[in-house]
C-alpha cells in the first residue's frame, strides 16, 4: 500500500466533503503537447455520482493544435477531416485550496483514453511514459527522478505584460540573486506561497533559492518515481501561475525571456531502484571518482548516444535554444562529468545518492516526454551495454572536439526523423506525431516578422 500523503484525499473523504460542501468544484484535467493542463471544472455533486465511474469526455483535438487552440491540418490522430472525434480522461480532482483525490493506489490518475476501444491514447504526454516506465518495470527497475524548474518573476501582471507587447518587462528583482536572502524576502510573497500550498497539495517541497538573473527562482520538489514527479511538475507549474496572477505580478517558465539573462532550465536527475526500494547505480566498479554498477555506465552511455535524437523533446520551440550559450550554465558540448555544471551531464553523489543529471532539458519541456525520453535512452543503454565515453574534466564550454548539443530546433528535427531507434522504440505513428507537433511550432515562427528584424531592417536594409 501507498503512503498516506499529506493533502491528498480518499474518495470517501471527497464524498463526505462535497456533501457538507466544503468541496463545490472538482478541475478534472490531464497535460496536453505542451504540457499544460487542460479539462473541465465540474460541480462536485456530478463528479462524485456520475464522473468518479465513467470518466470525463473532451475533445481529442487538444491533441492535435497548436498553443492558439487552432486545429493544425496535418496529424493522423485527428483533424477536420476525422471529424474532431471525443476522447475521454479518468482524471482525479485538482483543488489548490484543499486537496487533490487520491486513487485506490494513492496517485493522481490523468490518463487519456480512446472512449470507442477503451485504451490508452499512445500519442497523449502521459501514456508515452507510462509505456516506458511499465518497460523498465519488466525488466526489474523503477525509475526514480527530480526535475529542478526555473521560473522568472516579474513586477508586471499578465495583463500589463501583454497590453506591452511583452517588451520591457521589469523583472522583479534587479540584479543577479543566486543565493541571495535578501532579494529572496521580497519575492516571497509569490514563491513562498508557491511552496505552501504545493506542500498543502500532497506535493513535497525540498527548498527554493535566487538563481543566475534578476528575479529568477528556483523550486525544487521532492524526487520520486518518474511519473509521479511529472504530475508534480505539471500541477507546480499551473499553481505557480494561479498564484502569480492573484498577486497580480506574472511569471514564466520560457527557456529563454530575454537574451540578456541566464536561461531558465529543468535540470532532470535520474537512477534506477529494484522494487525493494535498493538503489541499482551503486556498486564496486570504479567510474571516475565514484564506484558504481555497470547499470550506471550502461544507462549513461544510452543517454548520451541517443540525446541529439530526442532533444527536441528537451527543448521543443525556436526561442528554447537561445538558452544554449557558453558560459550560461547550459550545455553546449555532449560530455559528462563529475559535478562539474558546465557538462550536460553531471555525475551527483556517492553510495546510495548516486545519480544522474542531464542539464540540457529547458524550463519549457513537457516533463512527460521529457522523462519518457530519457527513460527509453537508458534502458537502451542497459539492453545493449552501451558504454559511455571517459570523463571529460575542466571547462567543456572551451572543449574543441566534443560533439554538439542541436543548435536549433530544425536541427533538433532532422535528428529525430533520421532516428530508427525512436521508431522502433515509440512506434512511427508517436514520432510523426510529434514531428508535425515541432515542424508546426518551427513554421509558426519563421512566419512571424519579429522586433528585432524591424529594428535592424526597417530603415537601413
Amino acid at each position: 500500500m501507498a503512503p498516506k500523503i499529506r493533502g491528498l484525499l480518499s474518495v470517501d473523504a471527497l464524498k463526505q466533503q462535497v456533501e457538507s460542501e466544503e468541496i463545490e468544484t472538482i478541475l478534472t484535467v490531464f497535460p496536453d503537447m505542451y504540457g499544460r493542463l487542460v479539462g473541465k471544472r465540474i460541480t462536485g455533486e456530478y463528479f462524485v455520482h456520475d464522473v468518479l465511474d465513467h470518466a470525463v469526455h473532451a475533445c481529442d483535438y487538444l491533441l492535435a493544435c497548436d498553443m492558439e487552440m487552432e486545429p493544425i491540418p496535418g496529424y493522423a490522430f485527428t483533424s477536420w477531416a476525422n471529424g474532431l472525434r471525443r476522447l475521454s480522461h479518468g482524471s482525479r480532482s485538482i483543488d489548490f485550496t484543499d486537496s487533490f483525490v487520491a486513487g485506490e493506489n494513492g496517485d493522481r490518475d490523468c490518463d487519456v483514453l480512446n472512449e470507442e476501444k477503451d485504451v490508452e491514447v499512445e500519442v497523449a504526454p502521459r501514456s508515452l511514459l507510462k509505456q516506458q516506465v511499465e518497460a523498465a518495470k519488466a525488466m526489474g527497475y523503477t525509475a526514480m527522478g527530480a526535475s529542478e524548474l526555473e521560473l522568472y518573476l516579474f513586477s508586471d501582471s499578465y495583463e500589463a505584460a501583454r497590453r506591452k507587447g511583452y517588451q520591457d518587462l521589469e523583472p522583479i528583482g534587479s540584479y543577479v540573486e543566486d543565493y541571495h536572502i535578501f532579494q529572496g524576502t521580497k519575492e516571497e510573497f509569490v514563491i513562498g506561497a508557491i511552496r505552501k500550498h504545493l506542500d498543502r497539495s500532497g506535493i513535497p517541497v525540498e527548498f527554493s533559492k535566487g538563481e543566475w538573473g534578476p528575479g529568477q527562482q528556483e523550486i525544487n520538489l521532492r524526487y520520486t518515481d518518474f511519473l509521479e514527479m511529472c504530475d508534480r511538475h505539471v500541477l507546480y507549474k499551473h499553481l505557480a501561475k494561479e498564484i502569480a496572477w492573484q498577486n497580480e505580478v506574472a511569471l514564466t517558465f520560457m527557456a529563454k525571456w530575454d537574451e540578456r539573462y541566464a536561461g531558465s532550465s529543468m535540470h532532470l536527475h535520474a537512477s534506477l531502484w529494484d522494487d525493494s526500494g535498493k538503489p541499482l547505480f551503486p556498486g564496486s566498479e570504479p567510474f571516475g571518482p565514484v564506484h558504481s554498477s555497470p547499470l550506471f555506465r550502461w544507462f549513461l552511455g544510452g543517454w548520451m548516444k541517443h540525446i541529439r535524437e530526442i532533444f527536441a523533446f528537451y527543448a521543443p520551440y525556436p526561442s528554447s535554444y537561445k538558452r544554449y550559450v557558453a558560459g550560461s550554465f547550459a550545455p553546449t558540448g555532449i560530455a559528462w562529468s563529475y559535478d562539474n555544471r558546465t557538462a550536460g551531464f553531471r555525475v551527483l553523489g556517492h553510495g546510495a545518492g548516486l545519480r544522474l543529471e542531464c542539464r540540457a532539458p529547458g524550463a519549457d519541456a513537457n516533463p512527460y516526454l521529457a522523462f519518457a525520453m530519457t527513460l527509453a535512452a537508458g534502458l537502451d543503454g542497459i539492453r545493449n551495454q552501451i558504454e559511455p565515453p571517459p570523463m571529460f574534466t575542466g571547462d567543456v564550454y572551451t572543449a574543441q572536439d566534443l560533439p554538439q548539443v542541436p543548435h536549433s530546433l530544425n536541427e533538433s528535427i532532422f535528428a529525430l526523423e533520421q532516428s530508427d531507434w525512436a521508431r522502433s522504440t515509440f512506434g512511427n505513428s508517436v514520432i510523426d506525431h510529434y514531428l508535425h507537433f515541432f515542424r508546426t511550432e518551427q513554421r509558426k515562427f519563421d512566419e512571424v516578422v519579429t522586433s528585432w528584424e524591424r529594428a535592424r531592417y526597417f530603415e537601413r536594409a
